[in-house]
């Protein structure tokens, strides 16, 4: 009886029988949390079967979308039929816009290319870069960035013009009104001049003011360094293309003072202690004249009257200067005016050395 009693208590354990307590008790051990996990791991695989499913569709998708970006991209409906050329000057100004509209109409508003408008002119030294804008459905504008030319490199009896970076611009492109640089080689067309001298005095004449570059003759390199000479003779010591712009604004200073009349040359190699010079007796007080091998060029009154009108002409107080007293009449005194302006821009306590004493470069 002991025993069945014994195997009836087993019975009822395994069987899940109520105990005296009433409770139901002897479920197997893990029972619940095998089916929590059983649940999870339904759901998770159900959850990844969604987003693979999202992801196949998107794989399938974007091919597809692609294809279609490419297609329209190139299709007659953004394709260019209206161009607009801007920047282009010169002899050669028909054929570069020429040359851009045709490689223009052969793109689309969607897949703008300026390195291939940038190929097509590549025979034009002239054009440094283009900048394209595309207005939706078949407008582009095309505007051209110009190497401007600075000088007339000359290589014995040879002009050729050149831009301010050393390339030459090929003979297209009139010299006449350009100020000379000498060199032994010229670089052909399109390339650029590695000479650094003639490069350091190309700096010096890209940075010279438009309204007095029509008075410059040629630079070159003196005694006392880079130099530059107007056509009627006066000289101007820059001694290396350091400073340009400021050397520029110390030569207007100095020829806005009256006592610079009939200057033989204008040392500006130090800005802050620019001074004219004079060739012996003919300053207030005599003085040095220029240094050796170089000639007695004359006083050049009127080259110091221009250049001064146009140095000061090139800053925003000479401008206002001028455009004040243009109504008076008085454009002698503007000039002047616009000069003693351009002095206080440019910080300058520049004065005119009497007797020609070279000041400290």
């Amino acid at each position: 009886m002991a025993a069945a009693g014994r195997s009836g208590r087993v019975d009822g354990a395994r069987r899940g029988t109520r105990g005296r307590s009433g409770w139901r008790v002897g479920r197997l051990p893990g029972l619940e949390s095998a089916r929590g996990a059983l649940s999870g791991a339904l759901a998770a695989l159900g959850s990844r079967r969604r987003l693979r499913i999202v992801l196949l569709c998107a794989l399938v998708a974007l091919p597809l979308l692609g294809g279609v970006w490419m297609w329209l991209r190139h299709s007659s409906f953004v394709a260019v039929e209206h161009v607009r050329v801007t920047g282009a000057h010169g002899a050669q100004a028909g054929a570069i816009e020429s040359a851009l509209t045709e490689a223009a109409r052969h793109q689309s508003t969607l897949d703008a290319s300026s390195a291939q408008l940038e190929k097509a002119v590549a025979r034009f030294p002239a054009v440094a870069a283009v900048h394209v804008t595309t207005s939706f459905p078949h407008s582009m504008r095309i505007a051209v960035v110009e190497r401007t030319p600075v000088a007339a490199l000359l290589v014995g009896s040879t002009r050729i013009a050149i831009g301010a970076d050393g390339t030459a611009l090929g003979a297209g492109v009139q010299t006449a009104s350009l100020p000379t640089v000498a060199d032994d080689v010229a670089p052909p067309s399109g390339k650029r001049d590695r000479n650094p001298l003639v490069l350091e005095a190309l700096t010096v004449l890209a940075a010279a003011p438009h309204a007095v570059s029509k008075y410059l003759a040629r630079a070159y390199f003196s005694p006392r360094g880079l130099t530059v000479a107007t056509q009627n003779g006066l000289l101007i010591y820059f001694g290396d293309a350091t400073r340009p712009h400021a050397k520029w604004l110390a030569l207007a200073a100095v020829l806005a003072q009256s006592s610079s009349a009939g200057a033989l040359y204008v040392d500006v190699r130090s800005p802050e202690r620019a001074a004219a010079g004079f060739a012996p007796g003919t300053a207030p007080h005599e003085g040095e004249g220029p240094a050796t091998g170089e000639a007695q060029i004359g006083k050049g009154e009127s080259t110091v009257s221009a250049l001064a009108a146009g140095l000061a002409a090139a800053t925003p107080e000479g401008r206002e200067a001028a455009a004040k007293s243009e109504g008076e009449g008085g454009s002698e005194a503007s000039a002047e005016e616009g000069a003693s302006s351009a002095e206080a821009e440019a910080g300058n306590s520049s004065e005119a050395e009497a007797a020609g004493a070279e000041p400290g470069g």
